[in-house]
Parts: C-alpha cells; sequence; structure tokens
C-alpha cells in the first residue's frame, strides 16, 4: 500500500486543512483507496465547494416543478399526466486535451443523467465556445468537438436540435462544451436515486469497467497548465451503440416494479454513484469489488472506484427481482451483475479478493464536503459609452461586416453534421430563436434554447446574468412558447481569486433576480470552475438552458419573412446601447463599456404580448433582437425567407442612425404582421404597456436604411461563407 505523504495528498488536490477533516471524520490515517474517494467526492466537480453557498440563493420552485436541483435532473410538469425532465453540464477541460471523445462523453453523460430518471431523451442542445479563430488550435478543436458531438447524438438516434458557438480568444487554452439533454417521461414514472430497503440488492449495469477517466473529476477541478496534453489518460471514450442499448434496457426495466433507485455513473464513477445513493437514502453499503466487470486485468480497488468508464448505471432492485432485471439486461447484451447490498450502518464497506480495502462512513464523506465562503470583490463598473463618441460607419457596409463576422456568421456548417430530424417530431430545424419538438402524438411542442453573451457578464456580470435569462425567456416566447423553467452550466476561471469570484457571486444574483421576476424557476444545473490555463481565466460563461412550452404546435411562429407589403414592427424601447455591442468590437476595436441594462418588468410585458399575438395568429414571423442589433435581425429575417424578401426600414431621426440600427438595448422583438391586423396589435401593445413602432415594410430584395442599400444575396454570401472558408482550411490538413 502506498504511503501517504504530503506529496501524494496535494497531488489529490485535497488542501492541508480538508485533510486534517479527513483525519477527524475517520480517526486515523486513510489508506490510497480512501484517499482517492475522499479527493473525488470533495472535488469542485463534485462537491461544489466554491459555489453551493450561492446556488442555495436561486429560485428553484414553482407550481409545475415537480423536482428541483439535487437530483440527476429537473423534471417539471407539461399537463396531461406527462413531464419533461431535463439538465446541462460541462465536458470542457476533456474537450480540450481530446475533443472528438470529450465532446461525445459529454453528450453520453448528460443523456444518462435524464434517462436515469425515467425519461426517453427526445432533444440534445449544446453551448460551445471556441478561442480565437486565428489560433493555431482552433479548427482542429472545432472540428474534433463537433464530430463528437453528432457522432454521438447521431448513432444513439436523439436528434440535436441547435444550440450556440462563439468565439473568443479568452477560451485560447480552454474551450467550453456543455451539453444540454431534454428528454419526456410519464409523471407518475419517475425514478429518484435515493436508495432504500436494507438487505436489498445493488447492481451494476452496462459496460465493463476500464481504466479511462481516473482522476476525471479531479482534472475538471483544477487550472490548465503546460503540462495538460499528458491528461489524456483521464479522458473517457464512450460507446453511443452501448449507451442506446442501455437506454433501451433501462427503460424497459422501469416498466416492471424492479427498480427502488437508480443512478448514472458519471464523474468519479462507482464512488460517486454508490456514496450518493446510499446517503440519500440513509444506509449503508458493503460491496465486493471483485464481482464488478472489468475489461483490464489486475484492476485495483482504487482504480475500481474512480474509473469513470462511460456507458454505466448503478441500481438497487427489489429482492425477488434480480432474475427479471438480469434477463432484459442480457437480452440487451450489456453486462448485469450484483455488486453489493444495502446495510444499516451508514457505512461504505469495500472488499476486493477477500479483504476489507475501504470502509468509510457516508453521510460525513457526502454531507461534510467543504463549503467554501471564499472572499469576492465585484468587478469595477464599466463607465456607459454614448452614441456620439462611437465612429459611425455606413449601416450597409457595418451590417455585412458584422454578419461575417466568427460570432455571427451562419453555423449551418455545424448544424448540417448533426442529425436534427431523428424521431420525426422536430417541427423547426436549427437557425430559429429556439428549436421546438413536438411530445410525440400530441399537439403539443417543448421550445428549448441556450444562451449567455459573456461579453456582457464581464463588463458587468450581475447585469450579463440577469440578462443570459432575459434572452433565454425571449427566444422561447419568440417562438410562442411560454418559459417554464431553466437549467444553467456556470464556466468560470479559478474561485479562489477574489476577483473571479466576484463574477460567480454577482452573476448568480442576477440569474436569481430575472428567474424570479420572469417565473422562470433553476431546477438543475452544473457549474464548472478553474477554467483558466497558466493563468488566464475565460470570459464568464454562465449559460442558461431554456426550455418552454407551447399548447399548439401549429401556431409556432418561425424567422424567416413570409411576403411582401407587410408592415415591420419593433416591440420594446431603443436608446442605441452601444457599451459591450459587437458593432463596438467589431468595427471599433473595442471590448469596453457598461452592457446594456435589463428592465425584466418590461422583459416580461415584452414576453407576454409577443406570446398572445402569436397564439392568435397576428403574426407572420418573430425574431428576437440579440447581438448586433436592429439592422442584425431585420437581416436574419430577410436571409430565412426562400425568396430573400427585402426590408425597406424608415430610422427615426432621435437616435444616430447607427446606434439605432446597432445598439443591443435589450427586452426588443422584430414583428412581421399583416397589414390589416396593424392596428389591432398596436392596441394590444398599448394594453401590455409596451412600446411598438412600425419601422418599415417588407418587400424587394434590399435591406434598406438611411439612404443606402443593401442586396439579401450580398449579406446570405457573407453570413454563409465564413464557416465553410474557416473549417474548408482545417479539412485539407487532415
Amino acid at each position: 500500500m502506498s504511503q501517504i505523504t504530503p506529496e501524494v495528498i496535494a497531488s489529490h488536490g485535497i488542501k492541508p486543512d480538508e485533510y486534517t477533516k479527513i483525519l477527524e471524520i475517520l480517526g486515523r490515517a486513510p489508506n490510497l483507496t480512501e484517499l482517492g474517494i475522499f479527493s473525488v467526492m470533495w472535488s469542485e466537480h463534485c462537491s461544489y465547494k466554491s459555489s453551493k453557498k450561492w446556488l442555495k440563493t436561486l429560485p428553484t420552485k414553482a407550481p409545475w416543478v415537480i423536482c428541483g436541483p439535487g437530483e440527476n435532473a429537473g423534471v417539471i410538469d407539461i399537463g396531461d399526466g406527462q413531464a419533461i425532465i431535463f439538465k446541462m453540464e460541462s465536458h470542457n477541460h476533456p474537450s480540450f486535451i481530446e475533443p472528438y471523445q470529450g465532446a461525445a462523453t459529454g453528450v453520453g453523460g448528460i443523456l444518462r443523467d435524464v434517462f436515469t430518471m425515467g425519461a426517453r431523451p427526445i432533444a440534445n442542445m449544446n453551448a460551445l465556445r471556441f478561442g480565437d479563430p486565428s489560433h493555431p488550435k482552433t479548427r482542429h478543436l472545432v472540428a474534433g468537438v463537433i464530430a463528437g458531438i453528432g457522432g454521438y447524438g447521431n448513432c444513439v438516434g436523439v436528434p440535436t436540435v441547435g444550440g450556440e458557438t462563439n468565439f473568443h480568444a479568452s477560451y485560447n487554452g480552454n474551450i467550453l462544451v456543455n451539453a444540454m439533454t431534454v428528454g419526456l417521461a410519464d409523471k407518475d414514472k419517475i425514478f429518484y436515486s435515493a436508495a432504500a430497503g436494507i438487505g436489498n440488492p445493488v447492481v451494476y449495469v452496462g459496460s465493463k469497467t476500464g481504466r479511462d477517466g481516473i482522476h476525471g473529476a479531479t482534472m475538471a477541478s483544477a487550472e490548465f497548465s503546460e503540462d495538460s496534453e499528458e491528461k489524456r489518460p483521464t479522458v473517457q471514450v464512450g460507446d453511443p451503440f452501448t449507451e442506446k442499448l442501455l437506454i433501451e434496457a433501462c427503460l424497459e426495466l422501469m416498466n416492471t416494479d424492479a427498480i427502488v433507485a437508480i443512478q448514472d455513473m458519471g464523474a468519479a464513477g462507482l464512488t460517486s454513484s454508490s456514496f450518493e445513493m446510499a446517503s440519500k437514502g440513509g444506509l449503508g453499503i458493503e460491496m465486493d469489488l471483485d464481482a464488478v466487470p472489468m475489461r483490464e486485468e489486475g484492476m485495483s480497488a482504487y482504480e475500481i472506484m474512480l474509473s469513470e468508464s462511460q456507458e454505466r448505471m448503478l441500481m438497487v432492485i427489489k429482492p425477488g427481482r434480480e432474475d427479471l432485471a438480469r434477463s432484459v439486461f442480457e437480452k440487451w447484451e450489456l453486462d448485469f451483475a450484483i455488486v453489493g447490498t444495502l446495510t444499516d450502518s451508514g457505512r461504505m464497506v469495500l472488499k476486493r479478493h477477500g479483504e476489507v480495502v475501504a470502509d468509510l462512513p457516508i453521510d460525513p464523506l457526502a454531507l461534510a464536503s467543504p463549503e467554501y465562503d471564499r472572499p469576492w470583490v465585484a468587478p469595477a463598473k464599466q463607465p456607459v459609452i454614448e452614441a456620439k463618441d462611437v465612429p459611425a460607419h455606413c449601416p450597409a457596409d457595418a451590417l455585412k461586416q458584422l454578419l461575417a463576422c466568427p460570432d455571427l456568421a451562419s453555423r449551418r456548417w455545424i448544424w448540417q453534421q448533426y442529425d436534427h430530424m431523428v424521431m420525426g417530431d422536430t417541427v423547426q430545424r436549427p437557425g430559429g430563436d429556439a428549436a421546438v419538438v413536438r411530445i410525440h402524438g400530441t399537439e403539443k411542442a417543448v421550445a428549448i434554447t441556450t444562451d449567455v453573451t459573456p461579453r456582457y457578464v464581464l463588463a458587468d456580470p450581475y447585469e450579463g446574468g440577469r440578462q443570459a435569462v432575459a434572452e433565454a425567456y425571449r427566444n422561447l416566447s419568440a417562438v410562442g412558447a411560454l418559459p417554464l423553467a431553466v437549467t444553467d452550466n456556470l464556466n468560470f476561471g479559478n474561485p479562489e481569486k477574489p476577483e473571479i469570484m466576484g463574477q460567480i457571486v454577482e452573476s448568480i444574483r442576477g440569474m436569481g433576480q430575472a428567474c424570479r421576476e420572469l417565473d422562470f424557476p433553476v431546477v438543475s444545473g452544473n457549474v464548472s470552475l478553474y477554467n483558466e490555463t497558466q493563468g488566464n481565466a475565460i470570459l464568464p460563461t454562465p449559460a442558461i438552458g431554456g426550455v418552454g412550452l407551447m399548447d399548439d404546435v401549429s401556431k409556432s411562429a418561425t424567422v424567416a419573412f413570409k411576403q411582401a407589403g407587410s408592415a415591420i414592427v419593433l416591440i420594446g424601447e431603443t436608446k442605441g446601447w452601444l457599451g459591450s455591442s459587437l458593432y463596438l468590437r467589431e468595427l471599433c476595436g473595442r471590448e469596453e463599456g457598461a452592457p446594456p441594462p435589463v428592465a425584466l418588468h418590461r422583459e416580461r410585458r415584452a414576453g407576454e404580448l409577443v406570446r398572445q399575438l402569436i397564439g392568435d395568429g397576428q403574426i407572420l414571423a418573430c425574431h428576437d433582437v440579440s447581438d448586433g442589433g436592429l439592422l442584425v435581425a431585420v437581416a436574419e429575417m430577410a436571409m430565412a425567407s426562400d425568396a430573400r424578401i427585402g426590408a425597406q426600414l424608415d430610422a427615426p431621426s432621435t437616435l444616430p442612425l447607427h446606434a439605432w440600427c446597432f445598439g443591443e438595448d435589450q427586452g426588443r422583438y422584430v414583428l412581421e404582421v399583416f397589414e390589416d391586423d396593424l392596428v389591432s396589435v398596436l392596441e394590444e401593445a398599448q394594453n401590455h404597456d409596451t412600446t411598438a413602432r412600425v419601422i418599415g415594410k417588407t418587400g424587394g430584395h434590399v435591406i434598406s436604411v438611411g439612404g443606402r442599400a443593401v442586396p439579401i444575396d450580398e449579406l446570405v454570401d457573407a453570413n454563409e461563407g465564413w464557416m465553410p472558408a474557416f473549417m474548408g482550411s482545417e479539412m485539407a490538413q487532415h
């Protein structure tokens, strides 16, 4: 048995004061297996020790929330005896080291979080952040990550229906891969992870355990350094075909009365799944590691417990149902092994080759993980930038430049590699404000989106956190869906730095306030910290995944202009806010300024108005205004129309033209409205106490504003051309 030296303790990511606490809990020194178990259970990735104080402040309840944070995924009621189960999770560090497998196993892990609760997965989304396009690794990472997401999702037969991809130099050494899965379940058949029934068998199912992924959770809880390439062995290897079998086998067994509790083996594998199940049930487990199916010779107890091999689940089965469960998993050609029993000891006792190799108290280890109140400082406020102090470029030229920039260029190259139509219920393809997926066999649909604007969060974490939630709310409202709940993925740098901790605290505070005011509770989530390389942190990126409900999918709105001669109506106030805008960055080379403020009461009223107008059939097209401002939103509506229908816009004389065109004021939507419905739409806006102005008409094949016109075809070429050109050189390298 290896000696437990200070070097061994430090190599496990355990601080001296944490080791002192371990000694207190055990009343003795741990052996190496026990130290490994503490290290993963108390890692940032598994214990949220830097963030849980603040996460507790988020609103998590609503009449439609069946299960909030604390389980594998969040659960919301969508009526008719049905529930939607969803969550978003990060696989950042592994995806930087090994982009294909890192991204693929990120998809596999989030799928398991959802189907372990009894849901059939119906949609995948993702939120991706890559480095500067000119960085030598960026193309390789984009190609690998997209191939990994597509490869896994396509093979497992779940549609990847949308997401977001952005580029910024802050992600050069640490990309972000956040994966989200949405599943459908019967409300009365939801499965939880709390173990119950002393003497009940603990069963291992799925793939065999190997040496891949050992220390994955610990790696995800540390900054990157020069040797990050050497961490390849800590990246798991995924097999989507096995995952597909596992989904079907689990759902088949869930149709019987055999399962007492079920938990997927994610970060920290067999360790976290067994400890979490036992802790939630207030029980102990005695486990015989010799019974664990292994694919490699001579694995130690340490390796078995810490492996993060994929496609594995742990279950508690009712006594007498073992043969039934075994027959189901053997039919699907998956491993099935009884590896332990539940006890009343409150302890985890592990045996290998007939000897006790670990004996740990469960609750002190699971519940007494450190909770830090780390010192933090609120970031300094950025000055408000006045439009008159920003150079005015010709709107037509600026529009073309913006639409071709990496942040706004078409993502068609990406989503064409995903099977977004499998299962046959995808109603809106990628490229709109939110994905729309029909609830099979009904007229109902769920709308799904992921969103955050990291440059706003950097400039003002509180406003940026509010904006991320408001943007998700707006995206769902823009297709006609009632926003119901969010999952979050909080990606930040090193929380031991007070300025980074300040970003975390303030953005959670902003998110919480927006979720409360918009009736949009947080039901699940994930925190990914230490996203730094050699001291350089990523932009703070608290990604929001939003889910909404539509009663009648035939009424969902789309972005594309439908006909010439319609009125174009702008909902919401425009003040021409250029601070932290894409215009300021792309045309003026400046990343600065206070971000646009978010007025949540106006956001809510505008969303309610838009949803009502869509439901009443008074809107031909709808698009929310976000990155790039009003002119970009109108151009996207024109480019999305098959006939390339243009727009003639009338800018007000009260604002500088470039500010009106490219300001990123929040809470706004562009609507295409029948001339005959215009009066009633404007009246309805007045009833909702919401600003609505006619800003132009559809028609022609150009966008004209301020006396200048630009052909839609030119905009399409600029917008569609960047990504294939960028990735073409990657493809040429292979």
